[in-house]
């Protein structure tokens, strides 16, 4: 084995691997021989790495560069200046804005403007309608109505009775805090011998309503679930008709579903 080591090719800067240093010649030193005996590990470490330093030291070699392509950073720079934007001619109409449709996309009609139509009325949010319902002890609708959102619903009490589904006037009707009105107690009673059952406001000085009467109150959420049943067709969720006759028809047609699967 000693021969074919040193039948190997190496450098001036390179030695035998350690594994053929650990066999002393006969020429080597017995202090040496001694030295290497105790420490066979360190000196074949040393030998490996003294025998590799160069080509482990060795520097990366250098990236080829890419040829000259036309870089796309102009073209992007053009497009974002500001300059040339407003050197762009813009296309004005000549005449008044439009207010047709605009487009058609799938089941929706795009068209420019605000909300209009009958019994539309501006709030806090927006112009709207309102859906006004009366159900009964079970919860199934008795009346419904549409109209705009600006008035009041005290003011909607007496067109809502007028648009119900049965001959029969109600005997008694349980409202929240807003629909507390001493004109609209009178109103209701006087004409059509209803009692309005609503808890007072907190505000208010004189106590008109019979704490006994109050307890029906509890119920109300009945009338909740009703709009809750409505709110089921995305065709009454958002108003998309123009004239109010239709969605009165969509809103009937709603209450006649529900009446017919709780048959």
């Amino acid at each position: 084995m000693t021969g074919l080591g040193l039948k190997l090719p190496h450098g001036p800067h390179r030695r035998p691997m350690g594994g053929f240093a650990a066999f002393p010649s006969p020429e080597t030193s017995s202090e040496a021989r001694a030295t290497m005996a105790r420490c066979p590990r360190r000196v074949q470490r040393d030998s490996l790495g003294a025998a590799h330093r160069r080509s482990l030291a060795r520097s990366a070699r250098p990236l080829s560069a890419l040829s000259n392509l036309p870089s796309p950073l102009p073209a992007v720079a053009a497009r974002r200046d500001p300059d040339a934007t407003l050197a762009r001619p813009r296309r004005r109409p000549a005449g008044p804005r439009q207010t047709g449709f605009v487009g058609d996309l799938h089941r929706r009609q795009l068209q420019f403007g605000e909300k209009r139509g009958t019994a539309v009325g501006p709030t806090r949010r927006g112009k709207g309608s309102k859906i006004m319902a009366i159900a009964d002890g079970h919860g199934f609708p008795v009346a419904c109505d549409v109209a705009s959102a600006s008035p009041h619903e005290t003011k909607l009490v007496e067109g809502t009775l007028q648009h119900r589904f049965t001959r029969a006037w109600p005997e008694r009707m349980i409202g929240d805090t807003a629909y507390d009105s001493d004109p609209l107690d009178r109103q209701l009673w006087r004409e059509h011998r209803i009692r309005m059952i609503a808890p007072n406001r907190p505000n208010r000085l004189n106590l008109t309503q019979d704490r006994r009467e109050l307890r029906r109150y509890c119920r109300r959420w009945k009338i909740e679930r009703l709009f809750a049943w409505l709110h089921n067709f995305r065709r009454l969720v958002t108003r998309w008709e123009f004239y109010e006759a239709n969605f009165l028809g969509m809103l009937q047609l709603g209450c006649l579903i529900i009446l017919l699967r709780n048959l």
